[in-house]
C-alpha cells in the first residue's frame, strides 16, 4: 500500500481565520502556515489560479513548512483556458485591450510560452526543497472530450515534466459511456494522475466520483454536496460539512486505491470556516481505522 496524505485546499481563507482553528498565537502568514503544517502534511493552493506566484512567495513557503511537507499548486487559469483577468498576467505581457478578461487566444504566442516559463520557474524553490507534489490542472466545464483536447491533456504534462500534472475534468462527456475507458487510458499510456472527485451531480461541470490510479501518484478532491453548487459566491458553493458516515464510506474506497499507487493526495475543498479542516482530520483517523499508511505531521 502506499502512503496517504490528507490535507486541504487552503490555510488563508478568511472564513478559516475567523473560525477559531486557529490559536491566537497564530497571528501573522508564517505563523499560519507553521501550524497548518504541524497539523497536516498536505496543502493545495488555490491562490495560482487566480494570480501566478512569485519565485519569493514560493520560497517562502518552503522554508515555513518541514521537511518532508508536500504542496500541489492550482494551475494559473489562463493555462488552463479558463477567462483570466487582464490585471493578473504579468504586466509585461498583458495584451493590449479593453476587455476585462481574456482567454490565452487574446495573448501572442510567444507571450503566452513566456507565461508558462515564469509560472513553471517561480516553482522551484518549491522543487529544489522536494515539496512540490504536482501542479492541478483543472480544466473548464466547456473541456470536452475531443481530439485536440486530448492533445491539450498531454502538452500540459509535457510541459510539466518531470513534475507531475495532475488532471481534474470537468465535463462529463470524458467518463460517458465507452468515453470513461478512453479517458483513463490515455491518462494511464501517458503515467498522468487522474484527480477523483466528490462532487454534486446533475450539473454541466459534473462527472462522477471515479476512483483510478492512472499513474504513480493518485489525487481525490472532495468539493462537498451544497444543495447551492451553482452559487457565484464560493462560500455557499463549498460551504458543506461532511458528516463521519460519509467520510467512513469514502476510507476504504480511498486505502483501496492507496493499493494501486506509490502516493495518494486526498485534498479537501469544502473551504468554508473549518469544515475542511476538521474534515480533513476526521478521515486521516478513519484511514487510520483502516490501517491505511496514513503520513503524519
Amino acid at each position: 500500500m502506499g502512503e496517504i496524505r490528507v490535507g486541504t485546499a487552503s490555510w488563508t481563507d478568511r472564513t478559516l481565520l475567523d473560525s477559531g482553528w486557529y490559536p491566537a498565537s497564530a497571528d501573522n502568514p508564517e505563523r499560519r502556515l507553521s501550524y497548518y503544517a504541524s497539523r497536516f502534511p498536505l496543502v493545495e493552493v488555490d491562490a495560482t489560479y487566480y494570480t501566478p506566484p512569485a519565485e519569493r512567495t514560493a520560497s517562502s513557503w518552503a522554508a515555513r513548512t518541514p521537511a518532508g511537507f508536500t504542496f500541489t499548486i492550482k494551475a494559473f487559469s489562463l493555462l488552463t483556458g479558463h477567462p483570466t483577468r487582464v490585471s493578473a498576467i504579468y504586466k509585461d505581457l498583458r495584451p493590449d485591450t479593453d476587455k476585462r478578461n481574456v482567454y490565452p487566444k487574446d495573448l501572442p504566442a510567444q507571450a503566452l510560452e513566456d507565461c508558462w516559463d515564469r509560472f513553471l520557474s517561480a516553482l522551484d524553490p518549491l522543487v529544489q526543497a522536494g515539496k512540490l507534489g504536482g501542479i492541478l490542472f483543472q480544466f473548464p466545464p466547456w473541456f470536452t472530450i475531443r481530439r485536440d483536447n486530448k492533445q491539450f491533456v498531454l502538452e500540459c504534462a509535457h510541459r510539466c515534466a518531470p513534475i507531475p500534472a495532475l488532471v481534474e475534468l470537468r465535463n462529463a462527456s470524458w467518463f460517458d459511456g465507452d468515453n470513461a475507458d478512453e479517458t483513463l487510458e490515455l491518462l494511464s499510456r501517458n503515467e498522468i494522475p487522474y484527480v477523483a472527485v466528490d462532487m454534486p451531480q446533475g450539473h454541466r461541470s459534473s462527472v462522477p466520483p471515479v476512483l483510478r490510479a492512472t499513474a504513480p501518484i493518485s489525487v481525490m478532491r472532495f468539493h462537498g454536496h451544497s444543495s447551492q453548487w451553482t452559487s457565484k459566491d464560493i462560500h455557499q458553493k463549498f460551504g458543506y460539512h461532511y458528516s463521519d458516515a460519509e467520510l467512513a464510506e469514502w476510507a476504504p474506497r480511498l486505502a483501496r486505491l492507496a493499493d494501486d499507487s506509490d502516493r495518494t493526495y486526498v485534498l479537501l475543498n469544502n473551504c468554508y470556516r473549518d469544515y475542511a479542516q476538521t474534515n480533513a482530520t476526521r478521515l486521516t483517523e478513519l484511514l487510520e481505522a483502516e490501517h491505511a499508511s496514513v503520513a503524519l505531521p
